[in-house]
């Protein structure tokens, strides 16, 4: 998905979000903002997909904010209360399913984007939101081809439920890659998080989405080469969130992809028909 126009206060939101995370100062956090602005505007001509001008504009405003981790505390916090969510969710968790949608409703956990607001009382959210069900459920046609998968994840607190399908997957016999941030970039989860949860235990692999890079969704040129040649034996890619989505739908020659995400924002809405605030299990082959 190339960068649109109407993106645009969403990111520089983001952006001043972020720094506020660590500044204290309104001044210098609209400066940071203005400049990002200036990098976005430059970067627009050049036809980029929007993850990566995404990650492009945020590694300037870390540089600039003067933190290679600015969401650390709030990451960290969120696997926390995360983990205590799902230790009430898990016993009641008995299908692919169910493990499906209570990673779908995992991606809520999202802190500074525009649209989108992060519940105070997630236990009662998700309850109620596993009872709609999934706006697009592809769950029937993605389970048959849960045999050799790569798992990419998105927000930490999110990581949590993800770490609940991978128990179901891998207790169904399915080989499991798990792929998490080169480096930390907004809320995502990088290997300091994975790890901590156990899940280098859990797969048979871990690894990242990049070389080291700040960067979000899936950009072909900075894949690590063990990513690389699992990509090539794959059955199924499980890609969780906006940007892994808005990266892959620019990808052509690709595995099979079940995008498990909140659509959190109308561009993201109208690319897969459902209304702003759904939750989907869409599967693209």
């Amino acid at each position: 998905m190339k960068f649109q126009p109407r993106c645009t206060e969403c990111l520089l939101s983001r952006v001043a979000y972020e720094a506020a995370l660590v500044l204290d100062d309104p001044g210098r956090i609209e400066e940071i903002r203005r400049t990002a602005a200036e990098v976005l505007s430059a970067g627009e001509s050049e036809g980029l997909a929007a993850p990566v001008l995404a990650s492009r504009v945020h590694r300037c405003a870390y540089r600039l904010i003067g933190s290679d981790d600015p969401y650390l505390d709030l990451k960290r916090q969120n696997n926390r209360d995360a983990l205590a969510a799902a230790a009430v969710i898990a016993p009641r968790l008995s299908s692919f399913h169910d493990n499906v949608m209570a990673a779908v409703l995992g991606n809520t956990f999202d802190y500074g984007v525009l649209a989108h607001q992060v519940t105070d009382d997630f236990l009662s959210f998700f309850f109620e939101e596993f009872d709609k069900g999934l706006a697009i459920d592809d769950t029937d046609r993605i389970l048959p081809l849960c045999r050799r998968v790569i798992y990419i994840t998105d927000n930490c607190g999110e990581i949590v439920f993800d770490r609940l399908l991978i128990l179901f997957l891998k207790a169904m016999g399915a080989e499991v890659t798990l792929a998490v941030r080169g480096a930390p970039v907004l809320n995502d989860a990088t290997l300091e998080d994975a790890r901590s949860l156990g899940l280098d235990q859990i797969v048979d692999h871990l690894t990242t989405t990049t070389r080291g890079e700040a960067e979000l969704g899936i950009n072909p040129l900075l894949l690590p080469d063990d990513l690389a040649c699992a990509l090539d034996r794959c059955t199924l890619v499980i890609a969780k969130g906006m940007a892994n989505y808005e990266s892959l739908t620019d990808i052509s020659d690709f595995p099979p992809v079940a995008h498990l995400m909140a659509v959190k924002c109308d561009t993201i809405a109208e690319m897969t028909g459902v209304p702003r605030g759904s939750v989907v299990a869409l599967l693209r082959e």
